[in-house]
């Protein structure tokens, strides 16, 4: 048995039984190259989900337009039947071209075959928490969406959703999917060096509501900053380490979802929950994000 690792709390969101480990997992990864077909090792991306939940990780984020229903069908096979505990979170709205493109798929029938697409390679009856994607690949766009989530609201009072988060969207967004449905969490692109969510994040956390940064790592091109560099140093970490502390220290609503397809990796990302950032180091990391919207 793996020892379990410290995950800086748990959260529970609102209207949920569910206690979250704020340490979770991104299974983006585990799909090939650009998000499409299968791992090069599925043992590989077997092993570091298995691994992931015995070290105390409870909360997966998933979709199934990753690979395209490649990362669900792994999740699958590795966790099937499911532990207790354990809450997989997915997301709708968006498809795969042929040409690798994220397009958007928010008609009705869209989502319900997505949300059906997802319980059939999941395997399950009822999904536990499912995001509306909206906006572009990485930022929101302000639009009205209400035809959308009504649709999931629908599908939540079929017993096929038992709860509902945000993905891509602003704070004008919430509030109107709030007159809606119950919104238990929003997944928002942010980090260290990428602030623009700040009053965002400050005003979840008055109302209980998790927030989930994607890309808390940078994205597409890694965070360097010589802030980070030296806050490692320092404190004997990577500077992804500290890049991921810093977010848990930012505010106790905030789960994380690392993404990797390594076990090694999976570890270092686990240790960051254990890593205390004191705090002249936290006034030297707010250098980073000046500028980027805060």
């Amino acid at each position: 048995m793996i020892e379990q690792i410290g995950f800086a709390g748990s959260f529970t969101p609102p209207g949920t039984s569910m206690t979250l480990n704020r340490m979770g997992y991104g299974a983006m990864q585990l799909a090939g190259p650009e998000v499409w077909g299968p791992p090069r090792d599925v043992d590989a991306a077997i092993a570091v989900l298995r691994e992931a939940v015995e070290s105390g990780v409870n909360h997966i984020d998933t979709s199934d337009y990753y690979g395209p229903h490649v990362t669900n069908q792994i999740i699958k096979q590795a966790l099937h039947p499911y532990p207790d505990g354990l809450a997989i979170v997915t997301k709708l709205g968006a498809r795969r071209g042929r040409d690798k493109s994220w397009i958007h798929a928010l008609s009705r029938q869209e989502l319900i075959d997505g949300a059906h697409d997802n319980l059939r390679n999941l395997g399950v009856e009822t999904l536990d928490v499912v995001n509306l994607r909206v906006g572009g690949v990485m930022e929101p766009s302000e639009r009205s969406i209400e035809q959308p989530l009504t649709v999931l609201a629908e599908l939540k009072r079929q017993g096929l959703i038992r709860h509902i988060g945000l993905s891509n969207i602003t704070p004008k967004q919430l509030s109107e999917a709030q007159t809606i449905t119950e919104i238990v969490c929003v997944q928002n692109f942010y980090n260290v060096a990428q602030r623009k969510d700040d009053a965002l994040i400050d005003d979840l956390a008055a109302q209980g509501i998790a927030y989930v940064p994607f890309f808390p790592l940078g994205g597409f091109t890694p965070l360097q900053s010589s802030a980070l560099d030296r806050a490692a140093a320092s404190l004997e970490a990577t500077p992804m380490q500290v890049a991921l502390a810093w977010l848990l220290q930012r505010s106790p609503n905030i789960l994380l979802i690392p993404g990797t397809s390594s076990v090694g990796h999976l570890r270092e990302n686990l240790k960051a929950a254990t890593l205390q950032i004191p705090a002249e180091v936290l006034a030297d990391l707010e250098t980073i994000g000046r500028g980027s919207g805060q």
